[in-house]
């Protein structure tokens, strides 16, 4: 009896901790996106087949991505608007559509000789360009 009390409150203790787990990751998606400048946005990293889920935010003369399944206050990968460029713009295709969110647009970037692509929707994307375009002069910024 003493036995199945205990392997009820670990049981029990093990899912308070993954329901607060997942409080939390509710609550950090909320304030990513709350925040003006943000938008959702899946990253892939040149070479690699999967797509992760995300939250972009511009800042003054970068673009912060946080990978949206994580605890982390800072943001998973940085992008210099003056070391990024795109490459080519394209719908999403085959397996991805299922992968990132539905009508996204792929933007495949270039970012200081690593390629990178990001989906996101179309009014993100038009906003992702505009940002690049009014780059500070002398910054050489290629938008496809």
């Amino acid at each position: 009896m003493r036995e199945l009390l205990l392997s009820l409150e670990v049981a029990g203790a093990c899912a308070l901790v993954a329901l607060l787990g997942l409080v939390l990751v509710v609550v950090r998606r909320r304030r990513l996106s709350g925040r003006l400048g943000s938008f959702d946005c899946s990253m892939r990293a040149s070479g690699s087949r999967r797509w992760a889920l995300g939250v972009a935010r511009y800042e003054t003369d970068r673009l912060d991505w946080y990978r949206l399944f994580s605890l982390s206050p800072r943001p998973s990968c940085s992008f210099a608007r003056g070391a990024l460029d795109v490459t080519r713009r394209r719908d999403a295709e085959g397996h991805e559509r299922l992968a990132v969110q539905p009508e996204a647009i792929v933007a495949e970037c270039r970012h200081g000789g690593v390629e990178v692509e990001l989906a996101m929707s179309t009014d993100a994307y038009t906003g992702f360009a505009s940002w690049l375009e009014s780059a500070p002069p002398g910054q050489n910024v290629n938008v496809a």
